[in-house]
């Protein structure tokens, strides 16, 4: 019998950025209460005060070499949303939206892979267990499932014996410090053994799918972006340097949209060969999760991939809406310029308003400004009743929302998207689960795999429509027209939003005079890991955690990170590392 206590998780690994998870227990292990900390601290949006507008982009993007090329998009977003706004004829090339779905999409698949083998498989899966398994049954279990290619017993005995000269060598190396052999893990040895080899397939996989944004973008992470369209000149021809005196040099020619297309494919067959046929092998040994980590019930979703363009959300592919309290029958809408709205609570927030911090701000009217009242390092507990992280908490509303791969994956469903309507259908059919089963944890990690097949499937359309325009002559990328800000109004402002893979991203900017007065992200895993507002209301993380988990040893809080992990953090984003005067912290140099 364990006492009532409260259990730190500090850091949270596997995760980008730098997370604290404080929780209450009673004296059987329950979780009475949760505390979410983002632990470093926000300057993003000052550091980019008074700069150009169009600059933006490349300092945002630097929020997160993760998420990488979401902060670029969104940001030059708000600045083409400003010029919409009071130019009504402005617009972006159609090539230049497509490739930008195209790079978003390839953004969504790779990062939802690398999320589920690399950051939360090991949850799940007990990597020293993959030594007893038999190679020979996992190849059997791996066939029965998929029909992967590399999936013959020598291939899985080579695996094994590359994970037993870890184990033996006393060094795990990438699978180090781990709760392997706790009582929660429950896969068969030969489960384990096909997972661990997926993992490090998944590792070589990401090489080659990145290739789809250094050819649009000129590299990865951070690769380029353009305010009015995209950084990628179209060239007919089929090697570089054909065209009049060389000016298709750095032009995407033929060549190069065909490494694109093969990217596609490799994008699709790894998505539907291991990825979809593990979550589901592996989800099966651990359906009581379906009653764990609900969470907050409401879900929002911005939308994204336009058919048109970001100003007609009717053509979005992902839908646009809110879902309050797992109601599926009725999607409310989302006004981005209503003050009411979204806004951000400073209250539980190391930072202060000029009005006080009861009161919450939309983001065109936000506020950055540092206000540390916690603990000196090192400390045992936060002072949870007052301010304890340095993340703000968005809410909508008035309620908070969770933002991610479920909100969308449930907007889809509920708007009647068929092919999310039957991969949901067929999932909780396989896994023989009910419907509330999708507001947990495990229904978070389930439609993220769902959400990356149905993504994937759309960039073939997305490619084939760019070939379309090519041969039909046109090669348009970039709309020059207001490019200089002597040709904007005195005063703008706009909002950039997209679905990133971890959730709804908005980027508010204010511009004055060409210049830049206010900027403020509010950024998904803000949404999602944000500390409680005015009211007391938790945020997703919190929430989550405080439905229905027993710790089985403190010690080894292996339920806290599962369901944590289930929303696939980025806390960089969330907040970003300054000093106290704004200035950068370190300068490497790299011989």
């Amino acid at each position: 019998m364990t006492t009532a206590q409260r259990v730190v998780v500090d850091p949270i690994t596997r995760i980008e950025g730098h997370l604290r998870i404080e929780a209450e227990t009673d004296a059987s292990g329950k979780i009475t209460s949760a505390y979410s900390a983002g632990t470093m601290v926000r300057g993003i949006e000052i550091i980019l005060r008074g700069r150009d507008p169009r600059d933006a982009w490349a300092f945002a993007q630097r929020i997160c070499g993760v998420c990488t090329l979401v902060h670029g998009l969104a940001s030059i977003r708000s600045v083409e949303d400003a010029l919409k706004r009071s130019i009504p004829d402005y617009s972006i090339p159609a090539n230049a939206q497509i490739i930008r779905n195209l790079m978003s999409m390839a953004q969504t698949v790779h990062d939802h892979v690398m999320h589920f083998y690399h950051l939360h498989a090991l949850d799940w899966v007990d990597v020293v267990s993959a030594l007893k398994a038999d190679p020979k049954a996992t190849s059997e279990l791996a066939q029965s499932i998929s029909k992967w290619s590399k999936s013959s017993p020598g291939y899985f005995a080579d695996m094994q014996n590359k994970v037993k000269k870890f184990v033996e060598g006393g060094q795990l190396g990438i699978f180090a410090n781990a709760y392997w052999g706790h009582p929660a893990y429950k896969l068969p040895p030969e489960a384990n053994l096909m997972a661990v080899a997926h993992y490090l397939e998944a590792l070589s996989w990401q090489r080659e799918v990145v290739k789809l944004h250094t050819i649009f973008g000129g590299k990865n992470p951070h690769p380029n972006f353009l305010v009015g369209g995209v950084p990628s000149a179209i060239s007919v021809h089929s090697q570089v340097g054909v065209g009049k005196a060389g000016q298709d040099a750095t032009a995407v020619n033929m060549t190069g949209l065909q490494t694109v297309q093969n990217v596609i494919n490799q994008m699709r067959e790894f998505v539907d060969q291991v990825y979809v046929p593990d979550t589901l092998a592996i989800a099966g040994f651990y359906k009581e999760w379906g009653a764990q980590g609900e969470g907050l019930g409401n879900f929002m979703s911005f939308g994204d991939l336009p058919d048109k363009d970001m100003w007609t959300p009717e053509s979005f592919m992902i839908p646009r809406g809110v879902i309050l309290n797992r109601d599926l029958s009725t999607v409310h809408d989302i006004n981005f310029d209503d003050p009411n709205e979204i806004q951000e609570f400073v209250t539980h927030s190391w930072y202060k308003y000029s009005d006080g911090d009861q009161k919450g701000l939309h983001p065109h009217a936000g506020e950055t400004e540092f206000n540390f009242t916690g603990p000196k390092p090192p400390y045992e507990l936060l002072d949870v009743d007052n301010k304890y992280s340095w993340l703000k908490s968005p809410r909508w509303k008035g309620k908070a929302m969770e933002v991610g791969p479920l909100a969308r994956v449930l907007v889809m469903y509920a708007k009647g998207n068929p092919q999310a309507k039957e991969l949901v259908d067929y999932t909780l059919k396989t896994l023989d689960v009910p419907v509330q089963a999708l507001f947990s944890t495990l229904g978070r990690t389930a439609a993220r795999t769902l959400e990356t097949k149905i993504v994937a499937d759309a960039m073939q359309g997305q490619f084939d429509k760019l070939m379309g325009n090519i041969k039909a002559g046109d090669l348009r990328t970039f709309n020059e027209k207001y490019w200089d800000p002597s040709t904007w109004p005195k005063s703008m402002k706009g909002v950039g939003f997209m679905e990133a893979p971890r959730g709804g991203l908005s980027h508010w900017i204010v511009i004055e005079d060409g210049r830049i007065a206010n900027y403020q992200a509010v950024v998904p895993s803000t949404w999602n890991a944000g500390p409680r507002d005015a009211s007391g209301q938790p945020g997703a993380y919190e929430a989550a955690l405080q439905h229905n988990h027993v710790l089985h040893d403190p010690k080894q809080p292996i339920e806290i990170l599962r369901t944590i992990h289930s929303f696939d953090p980025c806390i960089a984003c969330a907040v970003h590392v300054t000093d106290p005067n704004g200035e950068e912290l370190i300068k490497v140099k790299v011989r």
